[in-house]
Protein backbone atom coordinates (compact mmCIF):
# COMPACT_ATOMS: atom_id res chain seq x y z
CA UNK A 1 0.00 0.00 0.00
CA UNK A 2 1.27 3.46 -0.90
CA UNK A 3 1.08 6.36 1.51
CA UNK A 4 0.80 9.96 0.37
CA UNK A 5 1.65 13.11 2.33
CA UNK A 6 -1.55 14.81 1.14
CA UNK A 7 -5.28 14.13 0.88
CA UNK A 8 -6.50 11.85 -1.89
CA UNK A 9 -9.67 10.06 -2.94
CA UNK A 10 -10.06 6.53 -1.59
CA UNK A 11 -11.75 5.09 -4.70
CA UNK A 12 -10.32 4.57 -8.21
CA UNK A 13 -11.26 6.08 -11.54
CA UNK A 14 -13.48 3.89 -13.72
CA UNK A 15 -12.05 4.05 -17.25
CA UNK A 16 -13.98 2.70 -20.24
CA UNK A 17 -13.33 2.39 -23.95
CA UNK A 18 -16.40 3.64 -25.81
CA UNK A 19 -15.27 3.36 -29.44
CA UNK A 20 -12.36 2.45 -31.67
CA UNK A 21 -11.76 3.64 -35.23
CA UNK A 22 -8.92 2.78 -37.60
CA UNK A 23 -7.46 5.23 -40.09
CA UNK A 24 -6.53 3.46 -43.35
CA UNK A 25 -3.86 4.41 -45.93
CA UNK A 26 -6.45 5.85 -48.34
CA UNK A 27 -7.57 8.32 -45.67
CA UNK A 28 -10.82 6.56 -44.86
CA UNK A 29 -11.85 5.47 -41.38
CA UNK A 30 -13.13 2.07 -40.28
CA UNK A 31 -15.23 2.19 -37.08
CA UNK A 32 -14.74 -1.08 -35.23
CA UNK A 33 -17.62 -3.05 -33.78
CA UNK A 34 -18.00 -3.35 -30.02
CA UNK A 35 -16.55 -6.86 -30.30
CA UNK A 36 -13.15 -5.18 -30.71
CA UNK A 37 -13.05 -4.20 -27.05
CA UNK A 38 -14.07 -5.93 -23.86
CA UNK A 39 -14.95 -3.92 -20.76
CA UNK A 40 -14.69 -6.87 -18.34
CA UNK A 41 -11.28 -7.82 -19.73
CA UNK A 42 -10.20 -4.17 -20.20
CA UNK A 43 -8.75 -5.02 -23.60
CA UNK A 44 -8.88 -3.45 -27.07
CA UNK A 45 -7.95 -5.73 -30.00
CA UNK A 46 -7.17 -3.52 -32.99
CA UNK A 47 -6.41 -6.54 -35.17
CA UNK A 48 -10.07 -7.51 -35.16
CA UNK A 49 -10.69 -5.45 -38.30
CA UNK A 50 -8.04 -7.48 -40.16
CA UNK A 51 -6.46 -4.37 -41.71
CA UNK A 52 -2.71 -4.99 -41.58
CA UNK A 53 -1.92 -1.62 -43.16
CA UNK A 54 -3.86 0.70 -40.86
CA UNK A 55 -2.04 3.90 -39.92
CA UNK A 56 -3.52 4.92 -36.60
CA UNK A 57 -6.41 4.24 -34.27
CA UNK A 58 -8.61 6.65 -32.37
CA UNK A 59 -9.89 5.21 -29.12
CA UNK A 60 -12.84 6.98 -27.51
CA UNK A 61 -12.61 7.07 -23.72
CA UNK A 62 -14.93 7.83 -20.83
CA UNK A 63 -13.76 8.15 -17.23
CA UNK A 64 -15.89 8.37 -14.10
CA UNK A 65 -14.33 9.97 -11.04
CA UNK A 66 -15.35 8.70 -7.60
CA UNK A 67 -17.68 10.66 -5.30
CA UNK A 68 -16.08 13.75 -3.81
CA UNK A 69 -13.76 14.52 -6.70
CA UNK A 70 -15.62 17.63 -7.86
CA UNK A 71 -17.07 18.79 -4.53
CA UNK A 72 -16.86 22.53 -3.97
CA UNK A 73 -15.11 22.02 -0.62
CA UNK A 74 -12.60 19.45 -1.94
CA UNK A 75 -9.03 20.05 -0.66
CA UNK A 76 -7.65 20.56 -4.18
CA UNK A 77 -8.04 22.85 -7.17
CA UNK A 78 -7.32 22.81 -10.88
CA UNK A 79 -8.61 19.27 -11.31
CA UNK A 80 -7.63 17.54 -14.57
CA UNK A 81 -8.06 14.01 -15.86
CA UNK A 82 -5.34 12.49 -18.04
CA UNK A 83 -5.33 9.32 -20.14
CA UNK A 84 -1.87 7.79 -20.45
CA UNK A 85 -0.84 5.11 -22.97
CA UNK A 86 2.45 3.39 -22.11
CA UNK A 87 4.35 0.88 -24.25
CA UNK A 88 7.25 -0.79 -22.46
CA UNK A 89 8.49 -2.50 -25.62
CA UNK A 90 8.96 0.70 -27.59
CA UNK A 91 9.52 2.95 -24.57
CA UNK A 92 6.70 5.25 -25.67
CA UNK A 93 4.35 7.28 -23.48
CA UNK A 94 1.38 9.22 -24.86
CA UNK A 95 -0.73 11.51 -22.68
CA UNK A 96 -3.98 13.29 -23.52
CA UNK A 97 -6.26 15.42 -21.36
CA UNK A 98 -9.90 14.38 -21.12
CA UNK A 99 -12.74 16.92 -21.02
CA UNK A 100 -15.34 17.25 -18.30
CA UNK A 101 -18.74 16.44 -19.79
CA UNK A 102 -20.55 19.15 -17.81
CA UNK A 103 -19.80 21.51 -14.90
CA UNK A 104 -19.45 19.56 -11.62
CA UNK A 105 -19.90 16.26 -13.51
CA UNK A 106 -17.84 13.24 -12.46
CA UNK A 107 -17.80 12.13 -16.12
CA UNK A 108 -14.85 13.00 -18.40
CA UNK A 109 -14.35 11.94 -22.00
CA UNK A 110 -12.01 12.25 -24.95
CA UNK A 111 -9.89 10.36 -27.47
CA UNK A 112 -6.37 9.01 -27.57
CA UNK A 113 -4.53 8.27 -30.80
CA UNK A 114 -2.52 5.09 -31.26
CA UNK A 115 0.04 5.27 -34.09
CA UNK A 116 0.59 1.83 -35.64
CA UNK A 117 4.34 2.33 -36.21
CA UNK A 118 4.91 3.24 -32.56
CA UNK A 119 3.76 -0.11 -31.16
CA UNK A 120 4.87 -3.70 -31.64
CA UNK A 121 2.27 -5.50 -29.56
CA UNK A 122 0.58 -4.41 -26.36
CA UNK A 123 0.41 -1.07 -24.58
CA UNK A 124 -1.14 -0.17 -21.22
CA UNK A 125 -3.83 2.50 -20.91
CA UNK A 126 -4.58 4.19 -17.58
CA UNK A 127 -6.24 7.38 -16.30
CA UNK A 128 -5.11 9.79 -13.60
CA UNK A 129 -6.87 12.65 -11.84
CA UNK A 130 -4.33 15.35 -11.00
CA UNK A 131 -4.78 18.62 -9.15
CA UNK A 132 -3.07 21.24 -7.04
CA UNK A 133 -2.97 20.04 -3.43
CA UNK A 134 -1.39 22.04 -0.61
CA UNK A 135 0.04 24.41 -3.20
CA UNK A 136 1.78 21.67 -5.18
CA UNK A 137 0.65 21.23 -8.80
CA UNK A 138 0.27 17.94 -10.63
CA UNK A 139 -0.40 15.70 -7.65
CA UNK A 140 -2.36 12.53 -8.40
CA UNK A 141 -5.49 12.36 -6.24
CA UNK A 142 -6.72 9.06 -7.73
CA UNK A 143 -6.14 6.81 -10.70
CA UNK A 144 -7.42 3.62 -12.31
CA UNK A 145 -6.77 0.52 -10.22
CA UNK A 146 -6.33 -1.73 -13.30
CA UNK A 147 -4.97 -0.73 -16.71
CA UNK A 148 -6.59 -1.37 -20.05
CA UNK A 149 -4.55 -3.24 -22.66
CA UNK A 150 -4.38 -1.94 -26.23
CA UNK A 151 -3.23 -4.75 -28.51
CA UNK A 152 -2.35 -3.62 -32.03
CA UNK A 153 -2.10 -7.20 -33.35
CA UNK A 154 -4.69 -9.40 -31.67
CA UNK A 155 -7.98 -10.25 -33.37
CA UNK A 156 -9.66 -11.20 -30.07
CA UNK A 157 -9.97 -8.88 -27.02
CA UNK A 158 -9.54 -11.77 -24.58
CA UNK A 159 -13.28 -11.42 -24.59
CA UNK A 160 -15.92 -12.50 -22.19
CA UNK A 161 -16.86 -11.98 -18.61
CA UNK A 162 -14.40 -13.28 -16.02
CA UNK A 163 -16.02 -16.34 -14.51
CA UNK A 164 -15.32 -19.18 -12.13
CA UNK A 165 -16.56 -22.36 -13.84
CA UNK A 166 -16.79 -25.67 -11.98
CA UNK A 167 -18.35 -29.06 -12.64
CA UNK A 168 -20.19 -31.32 -10.21
CA UNK A 169 -22.96 -33.88 -10.04
CA UNK A 170 -25.75 -31.82 -8.52
CA UNK A 171 -27.83 -34.68 -7.10
CA UNK A 172 -25.13 -35.85 -4.67
CA UNK A 173 -22.95 -32.77 -4.48
CA UNK A 174 -21.14 -31.82 -1.30
CA UNK A 175 -22.49 -28.34 -2.02
CA UNK A 176 -25.94 -28.90 -0.56
CA UNK A 177 -27.39 -25.84 -2.26
CA UNK A 178 -26.93 -27.57 -5.65
CA UNK A 179 -29.08 -30.60 -4.86
CA UNK A 180 -32.48 -28.95 -5.50
CA UNK A 181 -31.26 -28.14 -9.03
CA UNK A 182 -30.41 -31.73 -10.02
CA UNK A 183 -32.60 -31.62 -13.13
CA UNK A 184 -30.99 -28.57 -14.80
CA UNK A 185 -27.73 -28.50 -16.83
CA UNK A 186 -26.21 -25.44 -15.12
CA UNK A 187 -26.80 -22.86 -12.41
CA UNK A 188 -25.26 -19.46 -11.76
CA UNK A 189 -24.20 -18.05 -8.39
CA UNK A 190 -23.43 -14.31 -8.31
CA UNK A 191 -22.75 -13.95 -4.59
CA UNK A 192 -18.97 -14.42 -4.67
CA UNK A 193 -15.85 -12.52 -5.70
CA UNK A 194 -16.48 -13.72 -9.27
CA UNK A 195 -19.66 -15.10 -10.82
CA UNK A 196 -19.72 -18.88 -10.48
CA UNK A 197 -21.15 -21.19 -13.15
CA UNK A 198 -21.75 -24.75 -11.98
CA UNK A 199 -22.03 -27.40 -14.72
CA UNK A 200 -24.17 -30.42 -13.85
CA UNK A 201 -22.29 -33.61 -14.77
CA UNK A 202 -25.41 -35.64 -13.97
CA UNK A 203 -26.77 -34.62 -17.38
CA UNK A 204 -25.39 -37.44 -19.53
CA UNK A 205 -23.05 -36.31 -22.30
CA UNK A 206 -23.45 -32.63 -21.46
CA UNK A 207 -19.90 -32.02 -20.18
CA UNK A 208 -18.42 -33.75 -23.23
CA UNK A 209 -20.51 -31.61 -25.55
CA UNK A 210 -19.44 -28.43 -23.77
CA UNK A 211 -15.84 -29.55 -24.17
CA UNK A 212 -16.21 -29.08 -27.90
CA UNK A 213 -14.20 -32.17 -28.86
CA UNK A 214 -16.50 -33.16 -31.71
CA UNK A 215 -16.79 -31.80 -35.23
CA UNK A 216 -19.43 -30.78 -37.77
CA UNK A 217 -22.92 -30.27 -36.39
CA UNK A 218 -21.74 -31.33 -32.93
CA UNK A 219 -19.40 -28.36 -32.81
CA UNK A 220 -22.21 -25.99 -33.82
CA UNK A 221 -24.43 -27.36 -31.05
CA UNK A 222 -21.52 -26.78 -28.69
CA UNK A 223 -21.39 -23.12 -29.76
CA UNK A 224 -25.16 -22.81 -29.43
CA UNK A 225 -25.11 -24.19 -25.88
CA UNK A 226 -22.29 -21.89 -24.87
CA UNK A 227 -24.17 -18.87 -26.22
CA UNK A 228 -27.30 -19.89 -24.28
CA UNK A 229 -25.26 -20.34 -21.12
CA UNK A 230 -23.56 -16.98 -21.69
CA UNK A 231 -26.95 -15.30 -22.16
CA UNK A 232 -28.09 -16.70 -18.81
CA UNK A 233 -24.86 -15.57 -17.17
CA UNK A 234 -25.02 -12.00 -18.52
CA UNK A 235 -28.67 -11.71 -17.46
CA UNK A 236 -27.93 -13.04 -13.97
CA UNK A 237 -24.89 -10.86 -13.35
CA UNK A 238 -26.69 -7.73 -14.52
CA UNK A 239 -29.57 -8.32 -12.11
CA UNK A 240 -27.10 -9.03 -9.33
CA UNK A 241 -25.11 -5.88 -10.08
CA UNK A 242 -28.10 -3.54 -10.24
CA UNK A 243 -29.82 -5.17 -7.28
CA UNK A 244 -27.36 -4.10 -4.58
CA UNK A 245 -26.13 -0.61 -5.41
CA UNK A 246 -24.71 1.88 -2.95
CA UNK A 247 -26.36 5.29 -3.16
CA UNK A 248 -25.07 8.76 -2.41
CA UNK A 249 -26.91 11.08 0.03
CA UNK A 250 -28.84 12.60 -2.87
CA UNK A 251 -30.06 9.14 -3.89
CA UNK A 252 -27.77 8.75 -6.92
CA UNK A 253 -26.48 5.18 -7.39
CA UNK A 254 -22.72 4.56 -7.31
CA UNK A 255 -20.98 2.18 -9.70
CA UNK A 256 -19.53 -0.83 -7.84
CA UNK A 257 -15.74 -1.16 -8.14
CA UNK A 258 -15.66 -4.95 -8.66
CA UNK A 259 -16.98 -7.11 -11.51
CA UNK A 260 -20.47 -5.77 -10.90
CA UNK A 261 -19.39 -2.31 -12.01
CA UNK A 262 -17.75 -3.80 -15.10
CA UNK A 263 -20.94 -5.63 -15.99
CA UNK A 264 -23.04 -2.49 -15.65
CA UNK A 265 -20.71 -0.41 -17.81
CA UNK A 266 -20.70 -3.16 -20.43
CA UNK A 267 -24.47 -3.64 -20.63
CA UNK A 268 -26.02 -0.26 -19.84
CA UNK A 269 -25.46 1.21 -23.34
CA UNK A 270 -27.85 -1.44 -24.68
CA UNK A 271 -30.21 -1.45 -21.70
CA UNK A 272 -30.69 2.33 -21.79
CA UNK A 273 -29.47 3.42 -25.24
CA UNK A 274 -28.68 7.03 -26.01
CA UNK A 275 -27.78 7.92 -22.43
CA UNK A 276 -24.42 8.50 -20.82
CA UNK A 277 -23.56 5.50 -18.67
CA UNK A 278 -24.00 7.46 -15.42
CA UNK A 279 -27.48 8.68 -16.39
CA UNK A 280 -28.32 5.20 -17.67
CA UNK A 281 -27.53 3.75 -14.26
CA UNK A 282 -29.74 6.34 -12.57
CA UNK A 283 -32.63 5.53 -14.89
CA UNK A 284 -32.32 1.77 -14.38
CA UNK A 285 -32.02 2.25 -10.61
CA UNK A 286 -35.16 4.41 -10.56
CA UNK A 287 -37.10 1.84 -12.54
CA UNK A 288 -36.01 -0.98 -10.28
CA UNK A 289 -36.83 0.85 -7.05
CA UNK A 290 -40.01 2.60 -8.20
CA UNK A 291 -43.35 1.00 -8.87
CA UNK A 292 -43.26 1.19 -12.66
CA UNK A 293 -40.91 0.59 -15.55
CA UNK A 294 -38.86 -2.37 -14.29
CA UNK A 295 -40.89 -5.08 -16.05
CA UNK A 296 -40.74 -3.20 -19.35
CA UNK A 297 -36.95 -2.99 -19.03
CA UNK A 298 -36.51 -6.78 -19.04
CA UNK A 299 -36.62 -6.96 -22.84
CA UNK A 300 -33.71 -4.52 -23.08
CA UNK A 301 -31.75 -6.48 -20.46
CA UNK A 302 -32.30 -9.70 -22.37
CA UNK A 303 -31.28 -8.00 -25.62
CA UNK A 304 -28.05 -6.75 -24.04
CA UNK A 305 -27.29 -10.23 -22.71
CA UNK A 306 -27.97 -11.91 -26.07
CA UNK A 307 -25.66 -9.50 -27.88
CA UNK A 308 -22.77 -10.14 -25.52
CA UNK A 309 -23.30 -13.87 -25.63
CA UNK A 310 -22.95 -13.93 -29.41
CA UNK A 311 -26.23 -15.83 -29.69
CA UNK A 312 -27.14 -14.54 -33.17
CA UNK A 313 -23.88 -15.77 -34.64
CA UNK A 314 -24.20 -19.15 -32.90
CA UNK A 315 -27.76 -19.63 -34.18
CA UNK A 316 -26.78 -18.64 -37.71
CA UNK A 317 -23.83 -21.06 -37.69
CA UNK A 318 -26.01 -23.90 -36.42
CA UNK A 319 -28.67 -23.24 -39.08
CA UNK A 320 -26.06 -23.19 -41.86
CA UNK A 321 -24.61 -26.47 -40.59
CA UNK A 322 -28.07 -28.06 -40.56
CA UNK A 323 -28.82 -26.81 -44.08
CA UNK A 324 -25.49 -28.18 -45.30
CA UNK A 325 -26.19 -31.54 -43.66
CA UNK A 326 -29.67 -31.68 -45.26
CA UNK A 327 -28.23 -30.93 -48.69
CA UNK A 328 -25.65 -33.66 -48.31
CA UNK A 329 -28.33 -36.16 -47.22
CA UNK A 330 -30.50 -35.35 -50.22
CA UNK A 331 -27.71 -35.83 -52.76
Amino acid sequence: MKFYPYKRLNRPIALRVMSATLKLPDGTFDPLDTSAYSVPQRTVALGVAQHEDWISARIGLSATLPPGATDADAPWSGLRVLAVLTDGDTNLRTTVELRQDAPDSKEWSGQIEVLRDDHAGRASLAAYAVATVDGVEGRSITETDADWTVDVVSEEPLGGLRLDVKQAGFSKSAREWLRPYADVPWVIDTSGRLPLVMINTDVEGFSDLLGGNGGGIENKIHELLLSQMATDVWTAVFHSAVGDLEVEPDGSPVFPTDWRGEVLREMLPDVAPGLHVEEALRRVHRRRTDDTGWVELQTRIHYAAVRRAGASKAVANALRALQQMNREDSE
